[in-house]
């Protein structure tokens, strides 16, 4: 089981790079080896945030929650 408190952990040191673009992210929950996740702000509409998610809080996510194997927007 993943703990949801190492995944939010996680989440708060990606979340000032994402608030200074006018977004944020929220944990939804921890289920079945995936975090999801809901982005908000302006980065709920961004054409980049695949490449944001996947590409940064993703890896940092399983860089240091190994048992998270995806990361799931919903």
């Amino acid at each position: 089981m993943v703990p949801r408190g190492d995944v939010e952990a996680v989440l708060d040191r990606v979340r000032p790079v994402l608030q200074a673009d006018g977004g944020d992210i929220e944990l939804v929950q921890v289920s079945n080896r995936k975090a999801y996740v809901r982005l908000t702000g302006r980065c709920a509409a961004c054409p980049s945030s695949h490449l944001t998610l996947h590409v940064g809080v993703e890896m940092a996510i399983r860089e240091c929650v190994p048992d998270v194997d995806g990361l799931v927007v919903v």
